[in-house]
């Protein structure tokens, strides 16, 4: 009996030590996780977004691009892209991408100034119908349809405690991306939602403050969608002349390794790539 008992626990023990070196094979042979692989040997992309179609965007910023051999992409409310209208459709010439930033700008009625405008007194078919006609008075007054949205305050619900609810689903539906707001990390190329694509605030911010971003992004090879508003030398809301010209000098580097690109080109590439 003690032979035979043997026999049958070395065995299963020879079953056990198989067992476990095949596992370890198998787990030896997955390849490694890798990087996205962005086009021309670029490590990073960038795209610089600005909200609102203020004013200075094309009196001073566009200017600043065209110069440089920059793309943006402008989230535009229709009412105000209005009051610079030749100067957006000369946006459009020099190949920026123009995207939507809804029609009446709602965000919560915490704000004051958004009270008439409130979030939490929408319905996702308000919503739908208030993007929509965005899309269509852009495409009327410049010709191009928008296929990036840029959350406004970056909020993404609508209603009220348990009535509320996110408008994602919406923005997925009319869009390819939808861009939040001060956010804290750049997009992974392999698996961010589209339309939840993370922002990260520039205004305010010198060259030396965005770097280390582009860096950390670089060694992960992320994206990152960098948002502003007026484009001119200080105050509220405003990224700065300097910091863009060093960025974009920066990016244009070949060593550095940036892929300095519109948000919608970015994303086109992305989920043409993405799992290949």
């Amino acid at each position: 009996m003690v032979p035979h008992t043997g026999k049958i626990m070395m065995t299963r023990t020879a079953i056990l030590t198989i067992t476990l070196l095949l596992l370890l094979q198998a787990g030896s042979s997955k390849p490694s996780a890798q990087q996205f692989v962005w086009p021309d040997g670029k490590r990073v992309a960038l795209s610089l977004s600005f909200d609102d179609a203020r004013l200075s965007q094309i009196d001073t910023g566009t200017p600043l691009f065209d110069r440089l051999g920059a793309k943006a992409t402008f989230y535009l409310v229709p009412s105000t892209a209005e009051r610079r209208l030749e100067g957006w459709k000369k946006a459009v010439a020099a190949g920026h991408e123009i995207a939507n930033h809804s029609l009446n700008h709602p965000c919560s009625g915490n704000f004051p100034w958004a009270r008439q405008k409130a979030l939490e007194e929408y319905s996702m078919e308000k919503m739908h119908h208030e993007l929509a006609e965005a899309n269509r008075k852009l495409e009327a007054m410049l010709g191009v349809r928008a296929v990036s949205f840029a959350y406004p305050c970056g909020q993404t619900f609508i209603g009220r405690g348990l009535d509320t609810r996110s408008y994602v689903p919406v923005v997925a539906g009319l869009f390819v991306t939808g861009r939040g707001w001060m956010d804290e990390a750049p997009n992974d190329p392999t698996y961010c939602d589209m339309a939840q694509l993370t922002g990260i605030e520039m205004d305010g911010k010198d060259f030396e403050e965005i770097l280390p971003i582009i860096d950390r992004a670089r060694e992960a090879g992320h994206w990152v969608v960098l948002g502003g508003h007026e484009i001119g030398q200080g105050g509220a809301q405003t990224t700065r002349v300097a910091m863009l010209e060093k960025l974009i000098r920066y990016a244009q580097d070949p060593v550095n390794k940036v892929w300095l690109a519109p948000v919608g080109a970015v994303a086109k590439y992305v989920l043409e790539h993405r799992g290949k």
